[in-house]
């Protein structure tokens, strides 16, 4: 449904788009307030409306998300030091 899209997505698209493309479930009101406090994807807006274009909405779910392990002990290995 999204892979051709060029034109930037509404909240509630990139909501969707997240949960299809990612398996990642922000709802719009979640972006939303990632938007007000900070740590949310790029945000373009027009007038009132906040646009979220496709490249930023992935690089930022892949900031969220692990790289592939085969086991949850290989996470360690990824985790942040305790006190960093």
């Amino acid at each position: 449904m999204f892979d051709s899209l060029a034109r930037p997505l509404r909240r509630a698209e990139a909501s969707a788009y997240l949960k299809q493309k990612h398996g990642l479930d922000y709802k719009p009101n979640t972006l939303a307030k990632l938007f007000t406090i900070g740590g949310g994807p790029l945000v373009r807006k027009s007038g009132r409306v906040p646009l979220y274009e496709t490249a930023s909405l992935d690089a930022w779910a892949e900031g969220k998300l692990s790289p592939p392990v085969r086991s949850s002990s290989e996470l360690a290995a990824f985790a942040a030091p305790v006190g960093a």
